[in-house]
Order: structure tokens, then C-alpha cells, then sequence
């Protein structure tokens, strides 16, 4: 199976259990690698026939900004859910970072893989 991949996109958004964290937004970072048969949109060189990557960007982000969850589990969940539910993929990794949650750690997060 071949993987469309999505590196980097960062969305800010209330996320966090600890009161200050519920007042503020902060800065995630997602990487999203997604199972998609590539053969017919290089057969047909067709926008239409592709993972449209753009509209899973714009999706997501959408939703995230939206969010105000407490757990950065609980948000990796969604959205690996909103990709394998909207878009025609087979399986979706996914990488949610918190960048600066533990002082002296680049960024802390999960890595989550779904499958239809």
C-alpha cells in the first residue's frame, strides 16, 4: 500500500487538564501518514483521484481549533477517526505533539495507528 503523508502541521487550540492550560491556546503538531492506493491518480494524472491532502489539512484543522479537550489522547483518537471516516484511506498513523508541555523535552505526545 502506498502512504500520503502530511508533516508539520501545526494548529493552536485549547488542550490540557490543568486550569491555566483551559484559559490558553497552545501551539500542536501533527503528522499524519495515510494508506491510499496511488495507482489510478497516476494512471490518470486527476486531482480527483487523489488523496486530496489539502482538504484533510483544512478538515483538521478546522476541527482541532474547534476542540477543547483535556487529553492529547483523546484528540489523536478524533481526528485519526474524521480522516478514516472522510477520506478514502485503509489506515492513518499519526503523530500528536505538544511542543514545550515538559520543560527540557521538545515536545511530548502520542502516536497512534487506525485501520478500517
Amino acid at each position: 500500500m502506498d502512504h500520503v503523508f502530511i508533516e508539520g502541521l501545526e494548529i493552536e487550540a485549547v488542550i490540557g487538564i490543568y486550569d491555566w492550560e483551559r484559559r490558553i491556546r497552545q501551539p500542536l503538531v501533527f503528522d499524519l501518514e495515510m494508506a491510499f492506493d496511488n495507482r489510478v491518480p497516476a494512471a490518470s494524472d486527476a486531482i480527483g483521484d487523489t488523496l486530496d491532502y489539502a482538504a484533510v489539512c483544512e478538515r483538521i484543522t478546522r476541527f482541532v481549533a474547534q476542540s477543547e479537550f483535556g487529553l492529547v489522547e483523546t484528540l489523536a483518537e478524533r481526528v485519526a477517526a474524521i480522516v478514516l471516516d472522510e477520506f478514502k484511506v485503509a489506515r492513518v498513523r499519526l503523530k500528536l505533539s505538544k511542543p514545550g508541555a515538559i520543560r527540557n523535552a521538545r515536545g511530548v505526545g502520542v502516536c497512534i495507528e487506525r485501520s478500517r
